[in-house]
Formats: structure tokens, sequence, C-alpha cells
């Protein structure tokens, strides 16, 4: 437990315990960042923190999971190359008494259960908690959206990451047994039940997502080239949220190859999304699964941040019975894949995945069966 770490650190209780999910995005890949429509649930792997007010202004830090202690002033905030995890927390603070909050200095513990560099966003875990834990030891208690955006200015501003806003969103307003439908342009969003005769099934690839910083940045410059083509072209668009598949195609002589198969993911999947949200609230699960191995497809042909690892995941999943659907999730260039599983076929799914993938690239994968979760809590203890 969080608490009794904190104490065996800091020498007392801690004075509030915060918790924010991971997530996984069930489809609408790649989206984000062009003002489209993703739609995620927060599953049952956590970032905690334990906190206890100081009479200075500083913060003593200590993270588990890198068995690391920083110390920093909340007069002089600075990133801190040596101890990169502690950015994440330093922005969030940035941003905190940016909007006006005047913060108390911390002792603080961290440490979790959401994997590392698996595409399951454990850095939009680690900000909303830490914003929800600043929150209550001052006492306050903000408006969720505005933490969630407070908490993805320090990933962008801060960090350095240019994150779209779908990873604190479903973090910091999870439902239990619910996926979001988040519009990421109006941030409109809508909780949609999941099924309960359906699980979803986690597979991580155990490949750490070595390329997916520097090829983000790649794919969201070609949408953006995109973007300006097409405009240029005289298509009244902002992003590639607005353009249609025919538009698209009748526009495809003004884009580069890749400028094409880049929107061509985009404009599909954002059109793949919508009609999975409806296929949820129909209760149509299977072709809710079509719509996730077209996104994989999409992903692996036209926006290429697939891998031999999750490709081969995908391919293991497609061929168990009781499957729905799988794909990639996340980034992408390693991490982990999603699958949509029946509840009775659960428990073999995991044991067939673990033997094929060892078989075929003599490698483990770490398999689970997720429940979907709330977002951020904090409690005073």
């Amino acid at each position: 437990m969080i608490e009794e770490r904190f104490r065996e650190i800091f020498g007392g209780a801690p004075e509030v315990v915060a918790r924010a999910p991971g997530r996984v995005n069930l489809i609408g890949e790649h989206t984000d960042y062009n003002d489209g429509f993703v739609l995620p649930a927060a599953i049952d792997r956590y970032v905690w923190y334990a906190g206890r007010r100081r009479a200075d202004q500083k913060v003593l830090a200590h993270s588990l999971d890198f068995a690391d202690s920083v110390e920093f002033s909340l007069n002089d905030i600075r990133k801190d190359a040596a101890h990169a995890w502690s950015n994440y927390l330093r922005g969030v603070c940035v941003f905190v008494q940016e909007s006006g909050l005047r913060l108390p200095g911390a002792d603080i513990v961290l440490g979790g259960d959401v994997p590392r560099e698996a595409g399951l966003s454990s850095s939009a875990a680690v900000e909303v908690a830490a914003a929800a834990l600043w929150h209550k030891l001052a006492n306050l208690a903000p408006e969720p959206v505005a933490l969630v955006k407070l908490a993805r200015r320090a990933e962008n501003e801060f960090v350095g990451v240019p994150s779209g806003i779908m990873d604190q969103f479903i973090s910091a307003l999870g439902r239990k047994n619910h996926a979001l439908f988040l519009d990421c342009r109006t941030l409109e969003y809508r909780h949609v039940p999941l099924q309960p005769e359906v699980k979803i099934v986690v597979c991580n690839s155990g490949v750490k997502r070595a390329l997916a910083q520097s090829e983000y940045s790649v794919r969201a410059r070609q949408c953006r080239e995109a973007v300006d083509r097409l405009r240029a072209a005289g298509l009244a668009v902002n992003a590639l949220r607005d353009v249609t598949p025919e538009q698209l195609e009748a526009h495809r002589s003004t884009l580069s190859d890749i400028q094409f198969k880049r929107a061509r993911h985009v404009v599909s999947e954002n059109d793949r999304v919508l009609r999975a949200v409806r296929a949820l609230e129909d209760g149509d699960v299977e072709n809710f699964g079509k719509l996730m191995n077209a996104s994989h497809e999409s992903l692996r042909d036209d926006y290429e941040v697939s891998s031999r690892e999750l490709d081969v995941l995908a391919s293991l999943a497609w061929r168990q019975p009781g499957v729905l659907g799988a794909r990639m999730t996340g980034a992408g260039f390693g991490g982990c894949t999603v699958n949509l599983v029946r509840e009775s076929a659960a428990e073999d799914f995991v044991e067939a995945i673990r033997a094929g993938y060892e078989e075929v690239l003599k490698l483990r994968a770490e398999v689970y069966v997720c429940q979907a979760s709330n977002g951020a809590l904090a409690s005073a203890e």
C-alpha cells in the first residue's frame, strides 16, 4: 500500500492519497491531435500518490517505480534531465500555480502498476493523479475538465510531448463498466456502457516504444501538411477531422502518396469511431469487433505505426475462439494490443496468446483481463 511506503520513507502518515488510472483506447488511434473522435476506457491499473504538507516551499518526492528521490522548490521549478520521471510532477506544479493556486510544500511518494512505455498512458495517470493530489492538499475540488486541461499542459508545454487530450481526459473522467466517447475538438463527451458478456483483454508485447515519440511528431507533421494542401486546393478544413472520405479521394492528386495514406487513416478512423459507438449502444459487439480489426489494418498499412510484435499479437487473437476484435492501441512501435473477447473465452484466450507469442517470437507477453474503471480519486487520510 502507498500509505505504508510513505510511512517507511517519511516517518509518518500521509494527509492525502490520490490515484488515477491508465487507459486503453478501444478505437480511435491518432485521431485526437487531428481534432477527431476517440473511444477509450480507463482500466484497473493505477498510479498512486501519498502526500503530506510541509511548512516550507520544498517538494520531496520519491518514486517507488524508479527507486529514486528528488527535491525541488516550488519557487523555482525547472526540468530535470537526470530525474526525468519527476518532470511530469514538476509540470503539474507549474500549471497549478499558474492557475492562481498557492501550493504548500509537500512530501510525496508515488508508484503504481500501469506499465511504462506500453501505450497505456502511464504519464497521463502520473499527471492527473498529481493534479488531484495537489488540489486535495489545498482543500480544493477542481472542475474535472479544467484538471484535464492542466494535466495536458504539463505534458505538452513542460515535459515537451505533443500529445492530444484523450489520455488525461479518460484518466480523469473514466467510469466503471463504460467507455468514453470524446470529441477532441469540442471536448463534448458521453459515457458508453460496455456489454457485460465481453471482456477487455490487454496484451503487452514487452517491446518498449522506442520510436513512438519521434515518429508521433512525424505523423502529426504529415497530417498538418495534408491539411495545408487540401486547404490550398479549396477545401474549407482546419483539421483532418473536417475531411470526408469522398473529399479526400477527390483531392488525392493534391497530396503526396505518404500524405494521402496518413490522411486516409485519420479520415477512415474517425468514421470507424462513430460507427463503433453506435454499435456499442445498439449492443452489436460483433460489428464493433470488425471495426477494431479494420482499425489495426489501417494503422499497420496507412499510418505505418505497428510493429512485427503487434501484428503477431493481433493475428494470433483473430484466430482465437470468442474473439470479437483485436488491434494495436497507443502510439505504436511496441506497447500493447487491445482485444474484445467473450467472457466465456477469456481465460483460454489469455493462455493461447501467451503460448502462441512465445512460440512465434520467443518472447513473453504479459496478458491480463481489464475492468473498465472510474477516473481519478483523491481522499484525505
